[in-house]
């Protein structure tokens, strides 16, 4: 069975389960894949996240028993998860424009979230630059933050949010004078072009279901000063390593967002490969006026 296939049945079981609590382990269990992955995967293809999928497919549905089965608004509700009407009504509305009382008349305009379908679509337009890269264990060291991916307050919104928090508050800065002299012979082992000295880090470390660490990092070198900072040894791995061209710093977000999306729905379930679980890297080049970036994606054959 393949990827797409996988996640299309984790799709059926969303909606087979639909009025009960989300269960990503589950979903993560029919992918064959991390809660972590599987949350990225989805959120990357279909641009939404899985919560927010879900969200959308219990108002759609309670739109409709609403309107067409007369059913009791606190009935509604609490069937799609909502434990009073006042929250009900305040995502009904935000959904649909209308409260849910007004769903029940009749020439209402409502809005419907339709079932997801994961497939391959041909384009034959862009093609996408890769390669295969091995490489031995090595180590990294910086600085840590967790990433929601539920909007929990207590937590980064996304991995963006870290670099300008590092930015504003100097760590960055101190990573990169800790850093010392990165050009270690593994270095030219792993790039083509030259690259910065701090790059990104994710799926280091198990946090929880909705939780994710993201890490600033740098290679441990002999000169780097680690103390007081997270050091991460990356075991021996194949990467598949895709490179974006030069872009405008400014479109950071939109460039790396574009090759996620890609790797995973153009490249990854038309390989030979699938994704582990395991390290993975944004690794950061260019100059003060332009960037690139590779994005580094841990691989095994498939079985």
């Amino acid at each position: 069975m393949n990827l797409l296939e996988r996640m299309n049945l984790a799709v059926d079981y969303i909606e087979q389960h639909i009025t009960e609590p989300l269960n990503l382990q589950k979903l993560a269990q029919i992918a064959h894949c991390s809660t972590y992955n599987f949350q990225r995967m989805f959120s990357f293809v279909t641009d939404i996240s899985v919560g927010e999928y879900v969200r959308r497919r219990r108002l759609t549905l309670a739109a409709l028993e609403l309107q067409y089965e007369n059913k009791k608004i606190i009935d509604v509700a609490l069937k799609f998860g909502y434990d009073s009407p006042v929250s009900f009504a305040r995502a009904f509305q935000a959904v649909h424009g209308i409260n849910p009382s007004e769903a029940k008349r009749s020439n209402i305009s409502l809005k419907a979230f339709p079932k997801l379908t994961f497939q391959i679509t041909i384009k034959g337009v862009n093609e996408m630059n890769y390669r295969i890269v091995k490489t031995a264990p090595f180590k990294v060291f910086g600085v840590e933050g967790l990433v929601s991916t539920i909007g929990d307050k207590k937590y980064y919104s996304d991995a963006g949010a870290i670099w300008q928090d590092n930015f504003k508050n100097g760590k960055y800065e101190k990573l990169f004078e800790d850093a010392g002299d990165v050009m270690l012979p593994i270095y030219d082992n792993m790039f083509v072009e030259k690259m910065c000295t701090i790059h990104g880090l994710m799926n280091h470390k198990k946090v929880d279901d909705t939780t994710y660490a993201y890490m600033q990092c740098s290679f441990v070198a002999p000169e780097s000063k680690t103390d007081g900072y997270e050091i991460v040894e990356i075991p021996a791995a194949t990467w598949a390593v895709f490179p974006s061209g030069l872009f405008d710093w400014g479109d950071v977000g939109s460039v790396l967002s574009s090759l996620f999306k890609r790797f995973y729905s153009e490249w990854l379930p038309t390989s030979e490969y699938e994704k582990a679980d395991a390290p993975e890297f944004e690794m950061y080049g260019g100059t003060p006026e332009k960037g690139c970036i590779e994005l580094w994606m841990p691989i095994v054959k498939k079985i």
